[in-house]
């Protein structure tokens, strides 16, 4: 077993997101819209306005989350003014360790927190990160677990390529 394998397994027997109402969401599916608690207010996802939502769910103790959050810093920039909108949700406990790792790990991009991990549930998240592509009325046009920079060039493309098809699955 892989340790990211090991991790997705400890992950889903501490937060009994293995149970049979988790669901997956599968490409084309539509998923369900969330209303979560941010810094500034309530953040809505998909994000209100935004063409194309990345909707990412992180935990403090994730090592590959350290990774990804420079990565959409990058996205957020770069694509922002095109539409996208990344939203970062953490399902850490403790509100205290998601700001220790926001202090270490800034993020120019909207974080929601989510303790009690309904949302996740929601969204049928196995191991962290796990991060949905959504367009505007919520479709799933892509689902990704873990992060390795090497993962970076195939997501890119594949939220340049849905900006530039209008966002059609």
């Amino acid at each position: 077993m892989t340790s990211q394998s090991l991790l997705a397994c400890m992950f889903v027997v501490m937060t009994g997101l293995g149970a049979p109402t988790a669901l997956a969401l599968d490409r084309g599916a539509v998923a369900p819209p969330l209303l979560l608690r941010g810094d500034a207010g309530n953040v809505a996802v998909p994000a209100i306005g935004a063409k194309l939502t990345w909707v990412d769910f992180w935990a403090s103790w994730c090592g590959p989350c350290r990774k990804s959050f420079p990565w959409m810093n990058e996205m957020q920039e770069r694509f922002g003014a095109a539409g996208l909108t990344v939203v970062a949700v953490n399902l850490d406990a403790e509100a205290a360790d998601a700001a220790r790792f926001l202090q270490e790990v800034p993020a120019n991009f909207l974080i929601a927190y989510d303790a009690s991990g309904d949302s996740a549930q929601r969204y049928g998240v196995l191991g962290m990160p796990t991060s949905v592509l959504l367009d505007a009325e919520g479709k799933v046009l892509l689902r990704h677990a873990g992060f390795d920079r090497d993962d970076a060039p195939a997501l890119e493309a594949a939220i340049r390529e849905a900006l530039a098809k209008g966002v059609a699955p």
